[in-house]
């Protein structure tokens, strides 16, 4: 759609912002039915042959009848154009702004090239992270919420605690997650489309996250579970009060909720496995929970985890395959049951096949970086004890 401006500010201004989004010669219109006024039609044009005389414009007119009537006004030089608006190209702005931003400031490399990414974004007059040029203030907090993330300086701790004690500010962390989200990404292995507070949850940064549910003939405090429920929910820190009469057959670690409700109803209602719902992407305290689980039981008892068949699946596992320290073995997870019951994925996979090339998972990593590769949510697979040695 046409561009139209019923001031030549606005039209030169629009040709410079075009010019540094990428345009080479931008065009703008007037907007001849928008005038106020023929006088305010003369100002226009008496402004606009201004920039032309400059060489910073050329003023193009229509034809026959409309021979007298300016059609529109294309960029001819924007070093002359910027002289004679007195602007300040983007990208010097950007680079002086950039300078003052990061002045100071102890980074990570990466940390420090993701936010010269921002800098760029701003030389060519666009936003990064819903932040521009004017923000770079706002912009410098998220650098120095980042690099404490990065630092380890937010574990826990929730958001506010967090911003209050890095940047004296308890809100900041809130206004600002989506640009320190993207900043530590490069830096840290984040949760691959998680929300913000999912991605910050899983590094650490909460106070009080959510309890782990465990089901199975386990006890608490050395007594014994009441069989008649079918899961109990404890803190993650509390992993150190259970204890086992036997060690259960499996462990299995599960993603979703109404996967795990059915798994313990209809798949183990004998509960001869452990079964443990890990909420999604596991938090911090949840990692630590299953790094003391791991040390609990005995190598002869086997772990499973269950996940979505997605990117976001293989992130899960790889994650609480590092917190375990042991192995772990993908339950109701193939590439097999992907092309029979999954959709065409619409996104890429995080991971690369370097980092998995010794999990028991890389296989699912790998079909993922392939074309055409299908992802499908676990609840479309009905519940089973996990096989030992591992069947499909």
């Amino acid at each position: 759609m046409a561009r139209k401006f019923d001031t030549a500010g606005g039209l030169l201004h629009d040709l410079l912002d075009r010019f540094e989004g990428g345009t080479v010669r931008p065009i703008g219109y007037p907007d001849h039915d928008a005038f106020a006024s023929v006088t305010a039609s003369d100002a226009f044009v008496r402004s606009i042959a201004e920039a032309e005389r400059t060489g910073g414009v050329e003023r193009v007119y229509g034809k026959g009848r409309r021979h007298v009537e300016l059609k529109h006004v294309r960029l001819a030089d924007a070093a002359l154009l910027y002289r004679h608006l007195g602007r300040t190209p983007a990208r010097q702005a950007a680079i002086g702004i950039g300078e003052t931003m990061l002045d100071g400031l102890t980074l990570h490399p990466k940390l420090r090239e993701a936010a010269l990414t921002a800098i760029d974004a701003w030389s060519r007059n666009r936003t990064w992270a819903t932040l521009g040029i004017d923000d770079a203030a706002s912009m410098r907090t998220a650098i120095v919420l980042a690099q404490a993330i990065v630092d380890g300086s937010h574990r826990g701790l929730d958001y506010r605690t967090f911003s209050r004690r890095t940047v004296a500010n308890s809100k900041a962390l809130e206004k600002l997650e989506a640009a320190v989200l993207r900043l530590i990404t490069g830096v840290v292995d984040v949760p691959p489309s998680s929300g913000a507070r999912a991605a910050f949850a899983a590094l650490g940064l909460e106070r009080f996250g959510p309890p782990l549910l465990l089901s199975g003939a386990f006890l608490l405090d050395r007594q014994p579970v009441p069989p008649s429920l079918p899961y109990l929910g404890i803190p993650p820190t509390a992993m150190m009060r259970i204890g086992f009469d036997k060690p259960p057959a499996y462990a299995l670690t599960i993603e979703n909720f109404a996967s795990f409700n059915r798994h313990v109803l209809e798949a183990d209602p004998e509960r001869v496995g452990l079964t443990l719902f890990v909420g999604g992407y596991p938090s911090l305290a949840t990692q630590r929970a299953l790094a003391e689980l791991g040390s609990i039981l005995p190598e002869s008892v086997p772990f499973f985890h269950w996940s979505d068949i997605d990117p976001d699946g293989t992130w899960i596992f790889r994650t609480i395959e590092r917190a375990l320290g042991r192995p772990l073995h993908p339950h109701l997870m193939s590439r097999e049951l992907a092309e029979k019951f999954g959709e065409v994925s619409a996104g890429i996979s995080k991971l690369r096949r370097s980092e998995t090339s010794l999990s028991l998972i890389s296989d699912l990593v790998n079909y993922f970086i392939e074309p055409g590769s299908k992802v499908m949510e676990q609840e479309q697979i009905d519940p089973k004890i996990p096989g030992w040695p591992i069947t499909d």
